[in-house]
């Protein structure tokens, strides 16, 4: 008798369980959308992405205001004729000389620079043999500073792009140093 009592117990717990439980409709869960994240299209125009500035999608990839990346140290030199000439009178590295390395900035002076200007500095490169560039001047004929040349590779000059993108600041003063060199020699 108390086995099938136990039985009978157990059986009306079953029956109990199962029928709490209804696939068409399910229980309340308890936050929602950690389960079920509302989807977004990824490139999509959506509502919530929209600035009062009227970008639209766009403000989760935009900077706060008056940031700068991390490692970055702005030049304060603007990108004018202005800022050019004052470029001029910079006669100085940031750098001292013993964070100037010569042989890597040789290194990267061949890889970024000697295409168009040549190894020796005297604006014969590959590029102007091959006469796609032409009017790249020797170092000789030009009246430079540290200065000018690193301004010139951050902002680019005539046809000459900009390297700011591919050479860090370091990098460029010594490339800088290194074309300093190069005249010296011609």
């Amino acid at each position: 008798m108390k086995s099938l009592l136990k039985i009978a117990f157990v059986l009306g717990i079953v029956a109990s369980v199962s029928s709490c439980k209804n696939d068409k409709n399910p229980n309340y869960q308890y936050m929602p959308n950690m389960y079920e994240s509302v989807a977004y299209e990824t490139n999509s125009e959506s509502d919530a992405f929209n600035s009062p500035t009227g970008l639209k999608g766009k403000v989760g990839q935009l900077p706060p205001d008056g940031s700068i990346k991390r490692g970055f140290v702005p030049y304060g030199v603007p990108n004018t004729t202005e800022g050019y000439n004052f470029s001029k009178t910079i006669t100085t590295s940031p750098l001292d000389s013993t964070a100037v390395d010569m042989k890597k900035a040789e290194e990267l002076y061949g890889i970024y620079c000697a295409i168009c200007h040549g190894t020796a500095g005297d604006g014969k490169g590959k590029l102007v043999k091959q006469e796609k560039f032409l009017g790249v001047p020797s170092y000789k004929e030009r009246q430079v500073t540290i200065g000018s040349i690193f301004h010139v590779q951050t902002y680019g000059l005539n046809s000459m792009g900009s390297y700011s993108n591919q050479l860090s600041q370091k990098e460029r003063w010594m490339i800088a140093a290194y074309v300093l060199e190069l005249k010296s020699k011609l």
